[in-house]
């Protein structure tokens, strides 16, 4: 038994506005099923983030019907969940993927959350928020009560883990649990597999490059999917690399030696088939940076899509020279500093995720959270404050009754203590 396990595709991301870099998603989507239908594996789990928005454009839903559609004239059935890209926090909403139900896509949700294929027993989440992190572990307790029953399971989540992203994280290694044989994540884009329990955990990573701090990983990982063989006693993974249709250079010039620097990149980049994304840094200029741009585009505008120019004047320490571009400290990271000073952990939770929210303009699904955050933590605080005055009242009650009238037969406390809590 075997399958096709991919992630974060994010089809219709216009990556820096251009409609080139949307197209680049749609074509690696492209080949990344052309290669699936290849390897002849018996079903595909995609872990979220299929689309960049829960609002996908015609075009990115036309794309993945395509790709569905291939899968379905070659017996080949996907589960999918939600990511947090096409995820609405709203009542009553439903993520785009809804759409395919009756092309045969199966959609793992909070309603459905497993399925059967053969013998295999298929289990999942869409994304939750870090504030709703209680929900999630509850949730995953009952799953692994269901796993128990079966030989061969999977997990599908997409959520980030303390390990690997250490301010960002929805759960924590120990949280997840451990009676799965393998564990189909999504939502990191960096290649991951750890073992873990009885089974593997694997991140596949996006299929394109999403972000440029992605670079490093792709050099050393590439872009692209796993193969699952399930057979033996755990699993066999396969790593399945997909060319991208276009490349992201980085380079680090001299001002002094600007004329040779630019003459080695228009060498490197003159034989390939489309236009490059450029990263370039620019050290120790002594003139006007705009002056410098102008020259940079003039030589090297037309033979790259796009130039992202950084400029390090003379006598000036570079930001990347400095800090680990990994580990370096961003708005969420120092807003999580700040909160740690007050000592609850759940608002700090919510507070991420209101600022990943109101940074997208996600107005209504942040007013969502606050009051789905209110209900399951602060309201139930006061019911439970309520409840426990009450029977700590009665309870002092009946302590005074006893001293008043010691002839008569003392109540019992547990009957009392149990009416309060009904």
């Amino acid at each position: 038994m075997k399958f096709a396990h991919l992630a974060d595709t994010h089809l219709g991301y216009r990556q820096f506005g251009l409609i080139e870099r949307e197209k680049d998603f749609y074509e690696v989507f492209g080949k990344i099923i052309d290669k699936i239908i290849e390897e002849k594996v018996d079903f595909v789990i995609h872990s979220g983030d299929l689309f960049e928005t829960a609002k996908p454009s015609p075009m990115a839903l036309l794309e993945f019907q395509k790709g569905l559609l291939k899968l379905k004239g070659a017996g080949i059935p996907m589960y999918a969940i939600a990511g947090n890209h096409d995820f609405v926090m709203r009542k009553g909403s439903i993520p785009p993927q809804v759409i395919f139900k009756k092309m045969g896509l199966k959609v793992i949700s909070p309603i459905n959350t497993n399925y059967m294929h053969d013998d295999i027993f298929i289990a999942g989440l869409p994304f939750y928020p870090a504030s709703q992190s209680n929900v999630l572990k509850s949730k995953l307790v009952e799953l692994s009560k269901k796993a128990a029953e079966h030989e061969k399971s999977i997990l599908v989540l997409h959520q980030g883990i303390d390990q690997y992203i250490p301010f960002q994280f929805e759960l924590e290694k120990g949280d997840i649990p451990d009676n799965f044989n393998y564990y189909a994540f999504g939502h990191i884009h960096k290649y991951i597999v750890e073992d873990f329990g009885k089974g593997k955990i694997v991140y596949p990573g996006s299929g394109e490059i999403w972000k440029t701090d992605e670079l490093n990983d792709y050099k050393e990982n590439g872009k692209g999917f796993v193969v699952v063989d399930m057979d033996g006693p755990k699993p066999q993974i396969k790593r399945v690399k997909i060319d991208i249709p276009r490349e992201f250079i980085v380079r680090s010039l001299d001002y002094n030696n600007l004329e040779s620097g630019i003459a080695g990149i228009k060498e490197t980049i003159s034989g390939l088939d489309k236009k490059p994304i450029l990263n370039l840094e620019i050290k120790n200029v002594d003139s006007d940076t705009s002056i410098v741009y102008d020259l940079i585009k003039e030589e090297l505008g037309d033979l790259s899509l796009m130039i992202r120019p950084t400029f390090k004047m003379v006598g000036e320490e570079t930001v990347i020279d400095i800090f680990d571009e990994e580990k370096r400290i961003g708005p969420k990271e120092l807003l999580l500093e700040k909160l740690e000073g007050y000592g609850n952990g759940e608002v700090g939770k919510l507070a991420i995720d209101l600022y990943d929210f109101l940074s997208k303009e996600r107005i209504e699904e942040s007013k969502e959270l606050i009051d789905q955050f209110y209900e399951k933590k602060y309201r139930t605080e006061e019911e439970v404050d309520f409840i426990t005055e009450k029977i700590e009242k009665e309870e002092f009650e009946e302590e005074s009754k006893e001293e008043e009238t010691p002839e008569e037969e003392p109540k019992d406390v547990q009957v009392t203590f149990k009416g309060a809590l009904e």
